[in-house]
């Protein structure tokens, strides 16, 4: 038998997992800062709920592990933590209060590629807010962006658009409805394409010369200028995502977050099922060329989803938890130990002396290595440990130890019996 991970999942060993968790506390208290409480759901899932918004040649069908179980039912692993949120959102609908805001850390499966930043087997950060059709949520999804990020003391740059501000300047183009969807996609590789090249694409797919000159025109107009040139205009759709971006505007404006925010008139975040502001947030400084976070409207997933009359509007974001931990893998991190004992013939009375220390709140670990004294004071150095105390047989017939403080030198000499009344 070969001992290994199957591809696509990954140990982590405590340093690298102190950083993760590092990454995953700072966000967690900022999602209850803003009023987000956490929900659990579960990884197996019915298979045809699943796959139900999908068409059977989408590629992401073919990336679900799906099994049976043993009373032949089709599942499958979680793909991501939308559905079952939706699931979660059709089960308890009339127990929930709305808006309902939710976070949710957890593991999601996908069987396709292994690259760098895409595992088989990865952690999703998610938050959620179902039953606001204002876009002052969105506003506040970026605050959150931000206030998470300023704590991770990582730049960014989040990037902004809207989907119904999109489709309306296309069909403002001449262009068929039926043509939407490529259209967008071809239009969101904007920035990373030469006008020869996008061109072409638009050509590819059908589009004719006056098409593409609108297109080419109105994409790149400020929404200053869009606004003024569409101010009568019949086109529904168009005159709503206008509407939408300047709101959001005013309250970027007057929240001060200008310099955090970009618009961008050709991001689209790919997925069909977003209907109104889509978000992408990126690493300042270029550190990473790939996205660390994004999300945006999404009105009719969970609305069609459930199916029962009522509109269920939904907000909703992501963090990249891998990429998140590619920028800080060498951050110093503090040790969770705060006091080693180190025991010589005493490990009863040593764990009796932990435990009153424990139960007053600080993090104590016994060294039962055997080791010399020397190798693991050296070792507690290198680790950050802040105290060290020794007891021998020495200590526990006088009832009383010295504690050391490792970043100062200083030594304390304290009483057993007077423990409870140390601070240190």
């Amino acid at each position: 038998m070969k001992i290994e991970n199957v591809k696509g999942g990954y140990n982590y060993l405590p340093k690298e997992q102190n950083i993760r968790n590092y990454i995953n506390n700072i966000l967690v208290d900022t999602f209850k800062e803003y009023g987000y409480e956490s929900i659990e759901t579960p990884i197996l899932t019915y298979y045809d709920i699943l796959s139900d918004k999908y068409d059977e040649n989408n590629d992401l069908l073919k990336e679900i592990y799906r099994l049976k179980d043993q009373g032949n039912r089709d599942l499958g692993l979680r793909y991501d933590l939308t559905v079952p949120f939706a699931k979660l959102i059709a089960l308890n609908k009339n127990k929930i209060k709305y808006p309902f805001k939710r976070y949710e850390i957890a593991k999601v499966f996908r069987d396709g590629p292994v690259k760098v930043g895409r595992d088989r087997e990865f952690t999703q950060c998610d938050v959620d807010v179902v039953g606001i059709k204002d876009i002052s949520i969105e506003a506040e999804l970026l605050c959150l962006y931000i206030s998470a990020f300023n704590k991770l003391d990582i730049d960014i740059i989040i990037k902004y658009n809207n989907r119904k501000l999109m489709k309306g300047i296309i069909l403002e183009s001449g262009i068929d409805e039926n043509l939407l969807s490529k259209v967008i996609t071809i239009i969101d590789k904007m920035n990373k394409l030469s006008l020869e090249q996008l061109n072409n694409l638009f050509i590819d797919i059908g589009l004719t010369e006056n098409n593409i000159k609108n297109l080419n025109k109105y994409f790149n107009l400020s929404i200053k200028k869009l606004s003024k040139l569409f101010r009568d205009t019949s086109n529904t759709i168009l005159r709503e995502g206008i509407d939408e971006i300047n709101k959001l505007n005013e309250y970027i404006d007057k929240l001060n977050i200008n310099k955090y925010v970009k618009l961008d008139l050709s991001l689209a975040r790919g997925q069909d099922y977003y209907t109104g502001t889509v978000f992408e947030v990126y690493e300042a400084n270029n550190r990473l060329s790939s996205s660390i976070g994004g999300g945006g409207r999404y009105d009719n997933m969970i609305t069609n989803f459930i199916n029962d009359g009522n509109i269920y509007p939904a907000v909703g974001i992501s963090f990249g938890l891998t990429s998140l931990y590619e920028l800080m893998k060498d951050k110093k991190i503090d040790n969770n130990i705060d006091i080693l004992i180190i025991p010589m013939n005493t490990k009863i009375e040593s764990l009796i002396i932990a435990n009153k220390f424990r139960n007053m709140g600080y993090k104590v670990d016994i060294d039962n290595s055997n080791r010399k004294l020397k190798k693991i004071i050296e070792s507690a150095s290198k680790s950050e440990i802040k105290y060290i105390i020794v007891i021998g047989e020495d200590e526990i017939n006088k009832g009383s130890f010295n504690i050391k403080n490792m970043l100062t030198g200083e030594i304390i000499n304290v009483k057993i019996n007077d423990i409870e009344t140390l601070k240190i």
